[in-house]
């Protein structure tokens, strides 16, 4: 996935910019959480990130990633029900972990399934909350063992703060729907996203990362959002072609 570019005070106030226009006009979640994604690892020197949120029913679901490694590996936690960003999430609180070798013994079923496909070495979880309430969690993933520096960390949550309070504004507030409709859609688009991403993998011979950056390209030229593109795609309104033809 294209990383953002340009120095790092200037892709700084981008992304709050970017996240900040969230308060005060329509959005997209899914658009939101994956420039988010992007913007963190850019910013924080990562190798990948991730995000999970909690659905109604409090359980995670992997809504965002910069690539299929991350999208991957944050699926073997939930599968393991066990990992550094459920603990996150659960305790509300950074969950940093410099090298997963040495975390054996505190998640034994997600360090072995993560060392059996040995990408990743160390992770940065950041709790997504407000108020105490925590919604989901960023996760900042390294392929070489690494301790983040404090003034990065704090960037981090800064991010994640500014995007929870985006996803829990006021008109859901509002509306007395808190967050049940926001985070349902986003869980929902999601798993169409995901649908038409393989299909037009499959009918362009692209990978995973190369098809989700050409549906997210097309939304963005075509002023649509990404739900929808997808969801043209799945229908059979959209033609795949139409995706990866300049």
């Amino acid at each position: 996935m294209n990383q953002p570019s340009g120095s790092r005070e200037q892709l700084l106030a981008r992304a709050f910019v970017s996240l900040a226009d969230t308060l005060v006009d329509d959005y997209d979640v899914i658009e939101l959480l994956t420039r988010l994604v992007d913007y963190s690892v850019g910013l924080l020197a990562a190798d990948a990130g991730g995000i999970m949120l909690a659905d109604p029913h409090g359980l995670l679901q992997v809504v965002a990633t910069s690539n299929e490694n991350a999208r991957l590996i944050e699926l073997m936690q939930l599968q393991n029900d066990q990992g550094p960003c459920l603990d996150c999430f659960h305790g509300g609180a950074p969950v940093n972990v410099a090298d997963l070798v040495e975390a054996a013994d505190q998640w034994p079923r997600f360090v072995a399934a993560a060392m059996h496909r040995p990408v990743f070495r160390a992770v940065h979880a950041l709790p997504l909350r407000l108020r105490g309430q925590a919604i989901g969690a960023l996760n900042l993933w390294h392929h070489q063992p690494n301790s983040m520096p404090a003034q990065d960390l704090a960037i981090g949550q800064a991010l994640a703060d500014v995007a929870t309070i985006a996803i829990m504004q006021e008109r859901a507030i509002r509306r007395g729907e808190v967050l049940n409709e926001q985070l349902q859609a986003a869980l929902t688009s999601r798993v169409i996203i995901e649908q038409a991403k393989g299909l037009l993998a499959q009918h362009a011979r692209l990978s995973m990362d190369q098809a989700f950056e050409s549906m997210r390209r097309y939304a963005r030229s075509h002023n649509q959002r990404l739900a929808d593109v997808a969801r043209g795609l799945t229908e059979r309104a959209l033609h795949p072609d139409a995706i990866v033809t300049p």
